[in-house]
């Protein structure tokens, strides 16, 4: 009678053992470390914010619902914004956020991160819409967009939670003008670089003109006074060379004369292609000729 209830004890004892196991794999769950966890008791939220590890849970009573608590990427549709000036421009951005309160993130958006995107998309095309109102496009394109990313992330951060979002940065990636405000646009930019241009060439003209009428009043100086130090010198020269000349004539005129008429030669035979033609007899000339004869 034992060994005929031998197979009936071992079947209680897998299905024990079964049952054991059926009831804890119902009882725990694990959360991993990129989620964050909800746990509901018959529908109500009754714990969140498990911390990565294993978990107990009441089987049929409780269920658990997991949420990803990375970086999320809201990649906006590019936009048309009005400026003060009531001209349109394309605006591109993003924003990264991620789940801070998953109690009020699932009350907000029912734990939905489409729906979370959706939101945020709206908060921030609101805020872009807002800040690009108040300015004229050289000031978005140019100088403020620093200015307005700043005033953005505040105002996202603000009412991203009350969503239960922590949002970590929102940035403008590009702003476009559409192609009949980029033609007008242009224009004007490339009438006022012409415009910047020529006042640089007409500047510029003015100084060359400057510098060169003063370095042709230096050079007429310089050549004024270079031509008086000539005249001067020369004219010195010459006194000094009168005086020399006095003075040899004065000591012996027959060899100032000699000595005259010898230079007076050399410089009238230089080249043997010189020719003078004069009568020896009647000429002063060759007078030293002559008394050689």
């Amino acid at each position: 009678m034992a060994l005929s209830q031998l197979p009936v004890s071992r079947n209680v004892l897998l299905g024990a053992v079964s049952a054991v196991v059926l009831l804890l794999s119902l009882s725990l769950f694990t959360v991993d470390e990129t989620q964050t966890a909800l746990r509901f008791q018959l529908g109500e939220m009754v714990e969140a914010d498990y911390q990565p590890g294993l978990h107990w849970k009441w089987p049929l009573i409780n269920n658990i619902r997991k949420f990803d608590r990375r970086l999320q990427t809201l990649d906006t549709e590019p936009e048309r914004f009005l400026t003060a000036e009531k001209k349109n421009v394309i605006v591109d951005s993003f924003a990264m956020w991620r789940i801070q309160d998953v109690r009020r993130f699932y009350t907000a958006v029912g734990g939905d991160p489409v729906q979370a995107n959706v939101r945020l998309d709206q908060i921030v095309k609101d805020g872009l819409r807002s800040e690009f109102s108040k300015r004229t496009i050289q000031e978005v394109v140019s100088g403020d967009r620093d200015q307005i990313m700043e005033t953005l992330s505040r105002l996202l951060k603000e009412q991203a939670k009350q969503l239960g979002i922590a949002a970590v940065d929102v940035r403008i990636k590009r702003i476009d003008l559409p192609p009949d405000v980029s033609n007008s646009v242009f224009s004007r930019m490339k009438a006022e670089r012409l415009r910047v241009a020529k006042d640089f060439r007409s500047r510029g003209a003015e100084a060359a003109e400057r510098i060169r009428a003063d370095a042709d009043r230096q050079s007429t100086v310089i050549l004024a006074e270079a031509y008086r130090d000539a005249e001067r010198q020369r004219g010195e020269g010459d006194a000094q060379a009168t005086d020399i000349y006095a003075r040899a004539y004065g000591k012996d005129q027959d060899f100032y004369s000699f000595s005259r008429s010898l230079t007076a030669y050399r410089q009238s035979f230089g080249d043997k292609s010189d020719i003078l033609l004069l009568q020896p007899e009647g000429s002063q000339f060759f007078q030293y000729f002559n008394k050689l004869q």
